[in-house]
């Protein structure tokens, strides 16, 4: 594991630690506190000097990416040099340019790559998708109110703003359920060059639409409501589940880790990552125009 995100240890970490198939090896931070706080229940894995320490050990076949968006492409292209199986967290780039990149390397490589939507994986989810029939219009939200100063999220430079940290879940939903937009409309507030709230509408071929919400300073709210011609269907806290907020996790793992072992694709395919961040940079663009 690059890196000790508050992601990494609340949910990846015991994600790991529950899995079938998969171990926690070493853990590489800025911060040697912070990492051996956040190993103590993990008295196995090893706390090591830098990422770079962590890929030179021969017994890590695979490095999950927890880092700032900027980052991603950088240590995602060293790890897959080295020879390792590569779990990005989402959005898997800053760009779809950066995205297809990262796609390129992992195919020199024949290493794998996957970006870590883990909602893909939560059974309610894929049951929730899978009953939906001739949707009309989907809405789909994702915002809450973010504090703190120095937080990443506020620096437009490594990645920030509401769009690409939980609009890509909206978007991705969205897309999952009625295809590729055509259309691209989107506004949004920026404070600091970052954008705070946004808001989008797609077109899709055949007359479908999507409304995308996505914000870092309205009320907590996460829905995908899917209109269609006979009913209307809701699914609360898609995204992001209270009951067990570990099984996602530990079902991306596990899938991500089967890939490896069994030499096949993964579930979430280089093609979705890129198609997804080519939604997210048309939005972006939508914004100025």
């Amino acid at each position: 594991m690059l890196g000790a995100a508050w992601i990494a240890d609340v949910a990846l970490l015991p994600a790991i630690d529950r899995s079938r198939n998969g171990r926690l090896v070493a853990l590489a931070s800025r911060s040697h506190e912070r990492a051996r706080e956040i190993l103590a229940p993990y008295p196995r894995a090893l706390v090591v000097d830098s990422y770079d320490a962590v890929l030179d050990l021969s017994e890590v076949d695979a490095v999950y990416i927890p880092l700032v968006n900027n980052l991603h492409l950088q240590w995602t292209l060293r790890a897959l040099a080295r020879g390792k199986h590569v779990l990005c967290e989402k959005p898997l780039a800053m760009n779809a340019a950066e995205a297809q990149e990262m796609a390129a390397a992992a195919a020199r490589s024949d290493r794998l790559l996957m970006e870590a939507f883990m909602y893909r994986f939560d059974p309610r989810v894929r049951d929730f998708v899978g009953e939906i029939s001739e949707p009309l219009h989907v809405q789909a939200s994702f915002g809450f109110m973010l504090n703190g100063e120095g937080n990443y999220r506020f620096d437009a430079a490594l990645g920030g703003g509401a769009l690409l940290d939980v609009g890509c879940y909206s978007v991705s939903v969205s897309r999952w359920i009625l295809g590729e937009p055509v259309d691209v409309v989107a506004r949004a507030r920026f404070e600091g060059g970052v954008d705070l709230p946004a808001s989008v509408l797609l077109g899709f071929d055949g007359g479908p639409t999507a409304s995308v919400f996505a914000s870092f300073e309205s009320a907590e709210n996460q829905e995908v409501t899917v209109i269609g011609r006979r009913g209307v269907q809701r699914l609360e806290r898609p995204f992001n589940r209270i009951e067990d907020p570990i099984q996602p996790y530990r079902l991306m793992v596990e899938s991500f880790a089967d890939s490896i072992l069994e030499g096949r694709p993964a579930e979430i395919p280089w093609s979705e990552s890129i198609a997804n961040m080519q939604t997210l940079d048309r939005i972006r663009a939508a914004f100025s125009s």
